[in-house]
């Protein structure tokens, strides 16, 4: 029998790790010395080995690792992980400051900045106080559990302060994992001493440390994270960004030091040319800063983008210039049949990656800046990522420079192109280009489409040489015996390609439209497509007009998804796909009897304490009816449910004459 002196010598160690670890690493400020802290851990160790009964959730033994995983679980993010817009010059800066103005009928917005790092996105899940689920940002809607990796961070609370505002029923909180300049050498110090291959730059290790399936990794790693944004929160509200930061640092979070609160846009402008001042004695990389708009409501009322909030942008840092040759320019044919100028450059290390190829982009970039063959050009990485002819160096010139013309035919298929009017770019219009079509199918078959294991770039474009394929239909009619002769095609090699695509035979709606690779056509506007349509016939039956309705659709995208469904060519390949067994799914449309529900459509707040049901079951069927539940009331929210002891939202909904409804009415309404 377990003495409470045990328990409560246990509670008092995990209570006193967890405050020193605070103190350490948040705070910079240590109460004791590191032998002391691994004397008191080393005791909780063997008390907690003993009463395993005594572990929790939030103990700091946790954080030294957890058995290896298998694989990783993925976890849906409950609101999209959107990317920032970029901005590159104060002017952009300026015009975005214009357009939230216009937009919100406001003469002057109030801003917060804070430093953009340059790491890995993550989501924290925290219910009632406590961890529990860390995940990455993934492609925005879901992503990777990484639970016990980001217990492995000591920055990280595992329990939210209380000394802190009321705890939420649930927070999930948004950060950046980085590793430190220090951190960074410091490990490929001792991966050149054991003989493994070095890191290329702190943010790629950073993002394979947290991808290790055993967290006993992650935790010998120098990990640190900073907390800047907010997914779900139940149980409390913010008006403000800057005070959802001030609530987070009482919470116990690391939120970033040079963050700039409640300034004008001029000021912000003032702080981005101290940014790139301080930027190379920091501790940690960054590459620019993100503005955000302070007020939550106007934020709300902003709204996103298909791919961004309207109410944020990143204004990032010049990057890294070097000087190379030009030694050729290519052509290539994407799956559009654009046909896109590639300078091949001498190979040339810019801001620690080698660059050997830039997009030219099209042929009137390339007489803009006069670029020739043979060039001695200034090269970048646009957005410290995308290598970028910035200009040529004419009075390097020699005379032995080489002019580039745009070819007058498709250098694949040998078909005439043709530049569409109002537009730059010069496309090959043949369907049954060589080209178009392996890209087409590569597309097809990636990762956020069929995502087939085992057809890459080489067996795709083997497959199209020898006429196996000449649509994505194709690809469900494979047997094995057509792809047991191929180069580096063995018997085993040829049933495993033939099983991966029998089970990829059934994929989500959102999956599918993606795959298509429709112009204009990205995961979010696939995703808004598949919410807004049952099927894959519904689609196809809808009208440009129906499609442009769509919050987030823009017109270019509905006359492209129209256009492509309208095309016999396009309606008669889909046929042969379903034809073939292709099953697609829907997980995303409304459910049935959703439009007819008094919420169908509503955007509603829970607050306080319901008898019937706890706030977790009242949201689910909120959602199962149709309803949008958000956790902060604004102008938009159509009806609050208020239950036993109501707080501030209460107050704010009577403010904003909000309807608010009692249990006993929620319930009546809910059950109609």
């Amino acid at each position: 029998m377990m003495d409470d002196k045990i328990t409560n010598r246990v509670r008092q160690l995990q209570t006193a790790l967890n405050e020193h670890s605070y103190y350490y690493h948040v705070l910079d400020d240590p109460k004791i010395s590191d032998a002391e802290y691994d004397r008191l851990l080393h005791e909780l160790k063997g008390l907690e080995e003993k009463y395993p009964q005594l572990v929790t959730q939030d103990s700091p033994t946790r954080r030294i690792g957890a058995p290896p995983l298998s694989a990783f679980e993925q976890a849906e993010h409950a609101i999209p992980m959107l990317s920032l817009d970029n901005a590159f010059s104060d002017q952009d800066i300026l015009d975005f400051d214009a357009r939230i103005r216009k937009n919100t009928g406001k003469d002057a917005i109030q801003y917060t900045v804070e430093p953009k790092l340059d790491g890995v996105a993550v989501e924290l899940r925290y219910e009632n106080g406590v961890l529990v689920q860390a995940a990455t940002r993934g492609d925005g809607f879901v992503g990777e559990v990484i639970t016990a990796n980001v217990r492995t961070i000591r920055s990280v609370p595992l329990r939210l302060r209380t000394d802190g505002p009321l705890c939420p029923d649930l927070l999930e909180v948004r950060g950046e994992v980085f590793i430190s300049r220090k951190g960074f050498q410091q490990l490929n110090d001792k991966r050149l001493a054991k003989g493994e291959p070095l890191f290329a730059n702190p943010r790629n290790a950073a993002a394979g440390s947290l991808r290790q399936l055993d967290s006993a990794v992650t935790a010998s790693r120098p990990l640190d994270i900073f907390m800047y944004g907010r997914g779900q929160v139940q149980g409390v509200a913010f008006d403000t960004q800057s005070g959802f930061l001030d609530a987070l640092a009482a919470w116990g979070f690391a939120v970033n030091p040079l963050t700039q609160k409640q300034i004008a846009i001029t000021t912000a402008l003032t702080f981005y040319r101290r940014l790139m001042d301080l930027r190379p004695n920091l501790s940690y990389e960054i590459d620019g800063m993100v503005i955000k708009v302070d007020q939550v409501d106007l934020q709300q009322a902003l709204g996103e983008k298909i791919k961004s909030p309207r109410w944020a942008i990143a204004y990032k840092f010049a990057a890294v210039e070097e000087v190379t040759r030009i030694n050729d320019i290519l052509v290539q044919v994407g799956r559009t049949g654009t046909l896109t100028p590639v300078a091949v450059l001498e190979p040339v290390k810019v801001g620690g990656v080698m660059v050997s190829r830039a997009t030219l982009h099209n042929s009137d970039e390339i007489k803009k800046k006069d670029i020739r063959i043979g060039d001695q050009a200034l090269v970048t990485r646009a957005g410290d990522v995308i290598p970028k002819v910035v200009k040529i160096m004419a009075s390097a010139r020699t005379g032995k420079e080489q002019i580039f013309e745009m070819p007058s035919h498709c250098p694949v298929c040998g078909s005439k192109v043709l530049r569409l009017e109002d537009e730059a770019a010069v496309k090959c219009i043949n369907a049954a280009c060589q080209a178009q079509r392996k890209e087409r199918i590569r597309h097809f078959v990636s990762k956020k489409g069929f995502d087939i294991d085992g057809l890459g770039k080489k067996l795709v474009e083997q497959l199209v040489d020898e006429g196996l394929l000449s649509s994505f239909a194709d690809l469900f009619s494979l047997k094995k015996e057509q792809l047991i002769p191929l180069d580096r095609m063995a018997e085993k090699s040829a049933q495993n390609l033939v099983t991966a695509i029998d089970k990829a035979r059934q994929i989500p709606l959102h999956r599918f439209i993606f795959a298509l690779g429709i112009d204009h056509t990205g995961e979010n506007a696939a995703r808004l497509l598949a919410k807004a349509f049952d099927t894959l016939d519904g689609l196809m039956a809808a009208e440009e007009a129906d499609i442009e309705q769509i919050h987030g659709m823009g017109t270019i995208t509905a006359k492209a998804i129209a256009t492509f469904f309208d095309s016999p060519e396009n309606q008669a390949v889909l046929q042969k796909i379903t034809d073939s067994g292709v099953v697609i799914t829907n997980t995303l449309a409304e459910q049935p009897g959703e439009k007819d529900h008094v919420f169908a459509g509503k955007t509603l707040v829970l607050t306080g304490t319901l008898s019937a049901m706890t706030r977790s079951e009242a949201k689910k069927a909120l959602m199962d009816a149709g309803a949008n539940v958000t956790g902060s009331v604004s102008s938009k929210t159509d009806f609050l449910v208020a239950g036993k002891d109501a707080g501030s939202k209460l107050n704010k909904a009577r403010t904003l004459n909000v309807p608010v409804l009692d249990e006993d009415r929620f319930l009546e309404m809910l059950g109609s």
